[in-house]
């Protein structure tokens, strides 16, 4: 594992915790969402997993479910976040694998929040390749997903009016070559 994936996943497992426990579920949310930026840099399986998890979570956890429920889910988060501080990684694995199956025995719509994740860190990678010069027509077609969809998230951004252009096109050609 990255070891900067790995530091940032303790971070969140930590707060997912801590928001469970306090009954912030925004705050879950908000993890997801950082992690989906992490999943979209690195696009390492771990970043998913935990970008799913906290999704599903929060999603879960909005939707009203009992203490005993969420004490269970936070001590999974917490054993999941002890492993991988020991650097137990098979360990880890198997607990987030348990924590998807606590969660899917839930919330039947765990396969959907899956694949909106997946979807959402894809639309913001593509973002990311338009900003630095790539065409939007590109940028869809390397994530497979659709132009409108891209379109809809660099413009909510606004990427291009915060920064500016991206660089020469010696530069955009050489971040294009690096995606491959």
């Amino acid at each position: 594992m990255i070891p900067a994936v790995r530091s940032d996943i303790i971070t969140v497992l930590k707060a997912a915790e801590g928001f469970i426990i306090k009954g912030n579920f925004s705050g879950l949310r908000g993890l997801s969402d950082h992690t989906i930026h992490n999943s979209s840099i690195f696009q390492d399986e771990d970043s998913i997993s935990i970008a799913v998890v906290t999704y599903s979570l929060s999603k879960i956890c909005e939707s009203g479910v009992g203490r005993a429920w969420l004490v269970r889910a936070s001590k999974l988060l917490g054993h999941a976040r002890r492993h991988l501080e020991r650097n137990e990684f098979s360990r880890y694995k198997s607990v987030v694998r348990k924590l998807t199956g606590f969660i899917s025995s839930a919330d039947a719509r765990f396969r959907a929040y899956i694949q909106d994740v997946i979807n959402q860190a894809q639309v913001r990678k593509g973002s990311r390749i338009y900003y630095h010069g790539i065409s939007l027509a590109r940028a869809a077609d390397l994530l497979g997903v659709s132009q409108w969809e891209l379109m809809g998230y660099a413009g909510r951004t606004q990427i291009i009016e915060r920064y500016g252009a991206a660089g020469d096109v010696k530069k955009r050609l050489e971040f294009a070559r690096g995606l491959f």
